[in-house]
């Protein structure tokens, strides 16, 4: 009797699960219509991926590349932007 009851409420939990995760889904396609997308925002834009490739082009270590570029929005606005998110970006745009 006891192994049924916990079936049952197995299935509901299921249940519940699914339409949690419908219902996700479908607010994540609203936003993404509206132009909203998750995660979080680029640090470098184009611009600064345009100025690095042209250092790098002659011959700039990317620590130097780091070092000369800001990160114009954000939490971190003013800071540098680190070796490694340079690195990314750069063979992003590769």
């Amino acid at each position: 009797m006891g192994a049924m009851f916990f079936a049952v409420l197995a299935v509901a939990a299921q249940l519940d699960r699914n339409y949690i995760r419908e219902k996700t889904l479908e607010g994540q396609q609203i936003a993404a219509a509206k132009g909203h997308h998750g995660g979080r925002p680029k640090v470098i834009d184009e611009d600064m991926v345009t100025f690095a490739l042209a250092l790098r082009d002659k011959s700039v270590p990317v620590p130097e590349i780091a070092k000369k570029l800001r990160i114009p929005t954000g939490k971190n606005a003013g800071q540098n932007p680190s070796v490694a998110s340079l690195y990314r970006a750069l063979a992003e745009a590769d």
